[in-house]
């Protein structure tokens, strides 16, 4: 389908969402990206790009890895809490290698690109409603505005306000974890960067630098029920944090004791979406496929939506045709992402001889481990 002039509305400024914006931009559509904050930030945090979402980075020509804005990765090395002793260095994909962003410069790239293509971004643009008439959507705004489009993508998050549209209320569950993300100034250069897990019973730290090596990346995850607030935008209190992880050796305890700013966020378990799509509007990104962090694909999994969206459109015959390719072409993969991920969670916190027994494993197997993910990585949406 030639999709010259055909309008769409984006909903939500995030990473899917712009990316999305480009994406249908680049093959001639008329893209609205709504957005409701006042202005597009990031709280400071860190992001893995792993080679099938850096795919899909490439082909909107805005991969920018130079050190300064996409720090490459030379694998990750796991350790034990005690003394941050090594159990186990997992080399980079057979794929590619990953790349480790700010949220905040990834955004910027990705706000450039998508304004010098002439995507349209509003801001302040708080959308309540998507209405699908037979032949448009209907975005309603709590200004009262409404915008008139041919068809209308929800990327506003794993809170999604539009997603119950097609799918009903639904109740999160907690998982009793929650993760504590921080960022902190970091000057220690390594001839080969990488990431570093650190494994402790019901807690997991991960590391990975930013910017160059100047900035360390701080992801803290303990098993913990007294916490419902699922925001992760929340601040928490940094002695807090190293009280909680008082008996993580090696590089953590030295990373901990310089975090001067943190937050917090629960980590709560959504299904994938079982509808995606109803004709006139379709769910991106995290608001059909929300994922637990353990296998650094939250980004990934957007970008690649963003990008097999686009070519549904530009290889089907009309939106309803084009939106139900999307569905039925990525829900298979999303939901054994997500669940791999889940599985993770276990994986990262185990106890006593199990735990144990998991390490001598881990210390025998070595660089094989990242063959059992290269489903994951070896998967190019843009081929």
């Amino acid at each position: 389908m030639n999709i010259d002039g055909l309008s769409f509305a984006v909903i939500g400024g995030g990473i899917g969402g712009l990316a999305a914006a480009l994406a249908l931009r680049l093959k001639g559509a008329q893209v609205t990206v709504l957005e409701q904050a006042p202005a597009l930030t990031e709280v400071g945090a860190g992001l893995q790009i792993s080679a099938n979402g850096m795919a899909v980075l490439r082909a909107l020509g805005i991969e920018h890895t130079e050190p300064r804005v996409g720090q490459r990765s030379n694998g990750t090395v796991l350790r034990d809490y005690r003394r941050g002793r090594v159990i186990s260095r997992i080399p980079p994909p057979t794929a590619g290698p990953t790349y480790y962003y700010h949220r905040a410069d990834l955004l910027d790239l990705l706000v450039q690109a998508a304004r010098n293509a002439g995507v349209d971004i509003q801001l302040g643009a708080q959308v309540s409603q998507v209405i699908k008439h037979p032949g448009e959507a209907e975005v309603v705004l709590q200004s009262g505005e409404r915008l008139r489009t041919e068809c209308a993508i929800a990327a506003d998050g794993g809170r999604s306000i539009l997603r119950p549209i097609l799918n009903g209320e639904e109740q999160p569950q907690f998982t009793r974890q929650i993760a504590w993300r921080a960022t902190i100034p970091w000057a220690q250069r390594a001839r080969a960067p990488c990431a570093s897990l650190t494994m402790g019973p019901g807690r997991h730290v991960v590391l990975y630098p930013l910017r160059d090596q100047q900035m360390m990346n701080v992801v803290a995850i303990e098993e913990r029920s007294d916490w419902t607030d699922e925001s992760w935008r929340r601040e928490g209190d940094p002695d807090d944090l190293r009280a909680r992880f008082q008996d993580f050796g090696g590089p953590v305890r030295e990373v901990l004791t310089e975090v001067a700013q943190t937050h917090l966020w629960a980590l709560y378990l959504r299904p994938v979406a079982q509808s995606w799509q109803n004709g006139r509007l379709a769910l991106l990104g995290d608001a059909a496929h929300p994922t637990l962090p353990f296998m650094a694909q939250g980004a990934c999994l957007a970008l690649e939506d963003a990008w097999i969206l686009a070519r549904a459109f530009s290889e089907q015959s009309g939106v309803t045709q084009a939106l139900s390719v999307y569905e039925t072409t990525r829900r298979p993969r999303a939901r054994n992402v997500v669940a791999t991920a889940g599985a993770n969670a276990r994986n990262f916190h185990l106890r006593g001889p199990m735990r144990l027994g998991a390490q001598l494993a881990l210390s025998a197997i070595g660089g094989k481990l990242a063959r059992k993910y290269d489903w994951i990585y070896n998967y190019d949406p843009t081929a």
